[in-house]
């Protein structure tokens, strides 16, 4: 909607609204009155205007105030809070901006609030006794970050490393002392205790900027292919070091682009360079929760998308550190450790192996920690939501054995999900660390009203743990790695999962009124890619897997109910809409199921399979797969599905899934991503480069991968008549234009190419490792008192709060659901395992 001529953007809607309200002064009189009628609650905009039109009879009428002042600021109103005499509005013109003003509802009097005043209010709905305790504990992590720039435009928002840039561009250039941070940081680098790039001797700017006019003179008269050790003397007579470059060519080019900083700084020369620094040599990546594993995982709970990432982006992140060093001329051995739980009954998995190299890597490996109790080790797998009171004693473990296997701190900590990310943050504060870290689904958004609700939904999730663990973490880390720009701010409609921490309430525990700031330089936007060895195009037939075939004809068409699959296709040749996720509420798996048994044209034109979960809930220990189980053979019983859908137990053989992609692709079938809300959707990344046409949710990332009608479409999960009808509309078109389906499947390729590959990501991932150790060195005072504020939260609420969540009791060991053939070790497997074993004195 656009803003009415006497209403301006940036005027605040304390100052507007009044004038806004007097416009249909009468028919606003009724509405708040009904508006009341209800007592204390929270209303969404929907709310908002259904009870509006049930008091604005006329038409005409409740058009002219939509499209007056009022409605446009009813428009960009995300809730309002009816606590009488007062309706609260929160007001967001634009993702990270809010504004909170109370409107009296018998005098139409307007008044802006302060954040801690509209939490206060929303806190009288739920818990009146906790909303006028003076003595309520209130959160202000903001108070810490007004001398640190912060970004100013919504649509910058996700672009850290483009602004770190240009500020230091601007703070570095001027006199000789601006450039000194960058000196002391230069002086700083070191591999093993070995200086980098320059030593003691080069203490200032001019001193610097001297070396390198004679270094650059004497590289002028060398062949480009010189090798460093040739000139390495004389850079060392003139205080340079190695890491300028393996040849005199690189060096001489690197050399050049720091003089360039110290003389004329641009923000593209300032990327470039810190590029080029020796600063990441090892990488510690923790993800504590499910089944970490590189076989027989996928699908088991709490595990899915998270591992396949983590595993790929490993690949990548090694693969362009050796690059890297190579080019620099150094001899290091970069290391890649992922760290998890050991899980001792591993049902047939290898959760149980304490070290494990990493397939397709030379030096990454997977290391394994248990989690300890006073009663020993914890046997069993336990839920992501009931991991809290292992993660304090898990980090100081793991930090021993860290140190141990890599024999000296690393240089670059990155956190995964919740608990990955505070154990990440717990480790990087003890060793002064640069931390990373990476939400993929931050549960906040996916539930609603889960803050103020949150003791109804404790007993179940432990959200009074989450919610603050993820505060902690994303305020201690130096970076955060997002997929998508809606996963930080969202969109007009919908809250960002990092937006929504800005401010909230857990009443009786603690009121956040500055949790994070969305505009912090801290958040990037870095999208991952998929295996493409895995998957690969079903087009390119010389690479297809052949020998999983008859496995894949049996998988879907065997009319053998099983323990891997259920449910028949009568007609095989029909095309097929597939979808693959675990079996969870946000997934909407059973949504699916239930759009395609209620649209009988759907039905007539295409098949449904299904990949995700087991057949039998009592076979899943997670409380919404089993529910979800159960919801599944209800559907297929209610609409009569035999026949037409297909049910496969989730499969952990990625090259097999690649593969049965692109026979779904041989169908002429599309990918169908129904989720509620998804963060990013590597299954749609994974679906598009095999060049299946891809239907995938507009709640989320999925929303900026796809361009709508061109690589793919958006459907809405909210509204799956509407949804179906679209994947139908397709299926129509394609029978009557066979050459559309083709032009979908060509699009969804080239968008993947274009944006979403592993090379992209690993390069601005060492990027931001580099500039932003530098940043966090810049602002060292500043990062330091709010580590000290972030610690007391951390040891008087957050340390309490997980102490009430109840401590598993193993049950007796259940058999794996398939024996594996017992592995023989390698010898590098063996070594690993000698030496941890003399480590650890067994």
């Amino acid at each position: 909607m656009e803003s009415s001529p006497s209403l301006k953007k940036t005027e605040p809607v304390a100052n507007s609204m009044p004038e806004a309200l007097s416009q249909s002064r009468y028919h606003m009189k009724r509405c708040f009155a009904k508006y009341m009628e209800k007592g204390r609650r929270t209303m969404k905009l929907h709310h908002l205007m259904d009870e509006m039109e049930s008091v604005v009879d006329a038409k005409t009428e409740r058009d002219r105030i939509l499209g007056s002042d009022l409605g446009y600021i009813l428009s960009y109103t995300q809730e309002a809070l009816v606590v009488p005499p007062h309706v609260v509005f929160a007001v967001r013109r634009s993702p990270g901006s809010w504004e909170f003003v109370k409107v009296r509802a018998d005098s139409l009097s307007v008044e802006g609030i302060s954040t801690a005043d509209y939490l206060k209010f929303k806190e009288m709905i739920y818990d009146e006794e906790w909303a006028k305790d003076e003595n309520a504990l209130e959160v202000d992590l903001g108070a810490y970050e007004i001398t640190i720039p912060h970004l100013t435009l919504s649509s910058s928002i996700g672009k850290g490393v483009d602004f770190i840039s240009k500020y230091l561009s601007s703070k570095l250039s001027g006199t000789p002392d601006s450039a000194q941070p960058l000196v002391d940081f230069l002086a700083s680098l070191n591999y093993q205790g070995e200086n980098l790039m320059i030593n003691e001797t080069l203490d200032t700017a001019p001193k610097l900027q001297m070396a390198l006019i004679v270094a650059e003179a004497s590289l002028a008269s060398l062949p480009k292919d010189t090798p460093f050790q040739n000139f390495e003397m004389r850079f060392k007579e003139w205080g340079l070091e190695k890491g300028w470059g393996a040849t005199a060519e690189r060096a001489k080019d690197t050399i050049r682009s720091l003089s360039e900083v110290l003389q004329a700084p641009d923000p593209t020369n300032m990327e470039k360079f810190f590029s080029r620094l020796p600063v990441i040599f090892n990488v510690v990546i923790f993800s504590p929760h499910g089944y970490f594993g590189q076989a027989d995982v996928l699908g088991l709970p709490d595990t899915g998308g998270q591992v396949v990432y983590i595993l790929d982006q490993v690949r990548a992140l090694e693969e362009e550190l050796l690059l890297r060093i190579k080019e620099q001329g150094i001899n290091a051995k970069p290391q890649i450790l992922v760290v998890t739980r050991l899980i001792p009954d591993a049902r047939g998995t290898k959760c149980n192996q304490e070290v494990e190299p990493i397939i397709g890597t030379k030096h990454c490996n997977i290391l394994r920690v248990p989690f300890r109790t006073e009663k020993g080790v914890l046997r069993q797998w336990v839920s992501r939501f009931d991991i809290y009171p292992y993660l304090e004693r898990f980090t100081q473990d793991a930090t021993v054995k860290i140190l141990d296997h890599m024999e000296g701190k690393p240089d670059l900590i990155i956190g995964n999900y919740t608990d990955g990310n505070l154990v990440a943050s717990l480790m990087a504060s003890k060793l002064g660390i640069t931390q990373g870290t990476i939400a993929h689904a931050l549960e906040k958004t996916k539930y609603e009203e889960s803050d103020v609700k949150w003791k109804e939904l404790d007993p179940k999730y432990h959200f009074s743990c989450q919610f603050i663990a993820d505060t902690i973490a994303m305020n201690a880390t130096d970076f955060v790695i997002t997929s998508t720009f809606q996963e930080i701010a969202g969109s007009k409609d919908r809250l960002g999962q990092y937006e929504s921490h800005a401010a909230f309430t857990l009443p009786g525990l603690c009121r956040v009124v500055s949790g994070i700031n969305v505009f912090d330089p801290k958040f990037n936007i870095v999208a991952p890619g998929a295996d493409q060895s895995v998957y690969f195009p079903y087009s390119e037939k010389q690479r297809r897997v052949t020998s999983f075939h008859p496995a894949i004809e049996e998988l879907l068409y065997s009319r053998v109910d099983n323990d891997e699959h259920i449910g028949y296709l009568a007609d095989k040749k029909k095309p097929i809409i597939f979808s693959m996720a675990r079996l969870d509420t946000v997934k909407n798996i059973t949504g699916l199921v239930e759009w395609y048994g209620k649209n009988a044209r759907l039905r007539n034109l295409v098949n449904l399979v299904i990949v995700g979960g087991f057949f039998d809930p009592s076979k899943s220990k997670d409380r919404e797969e089993m529910a979800e189980i159960r919801k599944m053979h209800g559907l297929i019983e209610k609409y009569q599905l035999k026949g037409q859908i297909r049910w496969i137990a989730a499969q952990t053989d990625r090259y097999r899934n690649g593969e049965l992609y692109r026979c779904i692709a041989d169908t002429r079938g599309a990918f169908v991503q129904p989720a509620l809300y998804e963060a990013f959707g590597l299954t749609v990344i994974e679906a598009m480069n095999c060049g299946l046409p891809t239907f995938a949710t507009n709640q989320g990332g999925p929303a900026e991968i796809i361009v709508d009608g061109v690589s793919g479409f958006h459907i809405d999960p909210n509204h799956g008549e509407e949804s179906s009808n679209k994947i139908a509309d397709f299926f129509e078109k394609c029978k009557v234009d066979s050459e559309h389906w083709n032009k979908i499947s060509a699009e969804g390729l080239k968008r993947i190419n274009e944006c979403y590959t592993w090379k992209i990501y690993a390069d601005k991932m060492l990027n931001m490792g580099s500039i932003y150790t530098f940043w966090k060195q810049l602002n060292k005072e500043q990062k330091q008192a709010k580590q000290r504020y972030i610690q007391m939260f951390y040891s008087l609420q957050l340390r309490n709060t997980m102490k009430t969540v109840p401590i598993k009791i193993d049950e007796p060991e259940q058999p794996a659901p398939k024996p594996l053939p017992k592995p023989q070790p390698t010898m590098s497997t063996k070594r690993s395992q000698s030496r941890l074993q003399k480590l650890l004195g067994s």
